[in-house]
């Protein structure tokens, strides 16, 4: 398959699926907007830069339709998606207008100069605008996809076995809806692979049968990137947890999709290293998650994020082509970096299914201070100073 074919037709989960603003936020972007002050000298420039009164507010945005977060295969198949669109977005555009002063080019310039002393480059702007929307509304459910029956789930016990295939309501609904409780999905199926080749299988068939997909992880988002819209097909790599190999001299982790994190940092803190990244639902999350949402944790300003640290990967396409990236070799310059394309997609170009990722060694101690700034520069300044004076590890990273 194409890869330019396949990224023609994928798009992203949109912020259609996140939920409306929290009643907090609301007010603060409710409460009425106090314009900077103006300089004396500037008020005909402000009278300029004044939009023209119309006796009411700027009219509502048009409902817009914005699509769903999909894969597609040379065939035209979808991996999930359900319909042109899967929400409708109800969106009304509230404006503050917010006048600011603009330099006059007129008068002595011993004046213009004491004038563009007094203005701050921020100054410069004519017009500020603060706008907020609402979240959206579910429609209906594409019927060019298929719906599921009993031929396909017997063909996934073919593949995956009967311990792969779930159907059990309560097992099925946990898989249905996110952590937090706020995304619930109406699919009717879960399939639990344990390799690449039964991924690859599963999708595979489902590509020709017009079966909608939803790859998950440990399912510990927030955004309900990891449930289904529909009645999608769930492929949970939980299965898939085997640790492949690991190189103790670079540190070089290379491991299946499923893995938990906080096992994986056990693993190789065993070893003298430390996962690059750390988070708080790292007991239940994935590595192959962390990957397709590119997540950043505690210890993303030392050790940067999972472009830098993901050397390969193996991902399975929505048609079942196995993409093998799956390379240890810290300096590849050899053509185009592809896994690039897959660190932070979500599961919209495929599903990962095997990692290697750089670990940086672990330090033989590590001190905690608490410092307190008086402002954001402060901060700045205080980040520049640790990075000169604390110097850098083997990885170039401070210490």
């Amino acid at each position: 398959m194409a890869l330019p074919s396949l990224l023609s037709h994928s798009r992203t989960r949109s912020s259609v699926l996140r939920e409306p603003l929290r009643q907090g936020g609301l007010r603060a972007l409710l409460a009425p907007w106090d314009p900077p002050s103006v300089h004396p000298h500037d008020r005909a420039a402000e009278r300029a830069c004044t939009p023209p009164s119309t006796g009411s507010s700027p009219p509502p945005l048009d409902w817009t339709r914005l699509g769903s977060r999909t894969i597609s295969s040379g065939a035209g198949m979808s991996l999930t998606q359900y319909g042109l669109t899967n929400h409708t977005l109800t969106s009304q555009r509230r404006s503050y207008w917010t006048l600011c002063p603009q330099h006059s080019s007129f008068g002595p310039p011993a004046e213009i100069a004491t004038k563009e002393a007094q203005h701050s480059v921020d100054d410069s702007f004519g017009v500020q605008q603060r706008t907020f929307g609402s979240a959206a509304e579910p429609i209906q459910r594409n019927p060019d996809y298929s719906v599921l029956n009993s031929d396909d789930v017997s063909y996934f016990k073919s593949i995956l076995g009967d311990n792969g295939v779930v159907q059990d309501k309560d097992r099925v609904a946990v898989a249905n809806v996110d952590w937090m409780g706020k995304y619930k999905g109406a699919s009717q199926l879960l399939l639990l692979p344990k390799s690449t080749n039964e991924v690859s299988k599963v999708l595979a068939y489902c590509d020709s049968r017009r079966l909608a997909v939803v790859p998950q992880g440990g399912n510990t988002g927030l955004v309900g990137g990891s449930v289904p819209v529909h009645d999608e097909v769930i492929v949970n790599l939980g299965g898939m947890d085997k640790i492949i190999s690991f190189d103790n001299v670079n540190g070089i982790l290379t491991c299946e999709a499923g893995c938990v994190l906080e096992n994986l940092s056990t693993f190789v803190e065993n070893e003298g290293f430390i996962m690059p990244l750390d988070l708080g639902a790292k007991g239940s999350c994935q590595i192959g998650g962390n990957i397709s949402t590119n997540a950043g944790g505690l210890r993303f300003i030392r050790y940067g994020s999972l472009h830098g640290n993901v050397l390969g990967l193996e991902v399975v396409l929505a048609n079942g082509t196995v993409l093998d990236m799956l390379t240890t070799l810290r300096k590849d310059n050899t053509g185009y970096d592809l896994k690039h394309l897959f660190v932070g997609s979500e599961g919209s170009l495929g599903i990962v299914t095997k990692v290697s990722i750089l670990t940086p060694a672990k330090l033989p101690s590590t001190n905690v201070a608490f410092l307190s700034c008086n402002d954001y520069m402060s901060c700045q300044k205080l980040l520049l100073a640790a990075r000169r004076s604390l110097g850098y590890d083997a990885f170039g990273r401070s210490s």
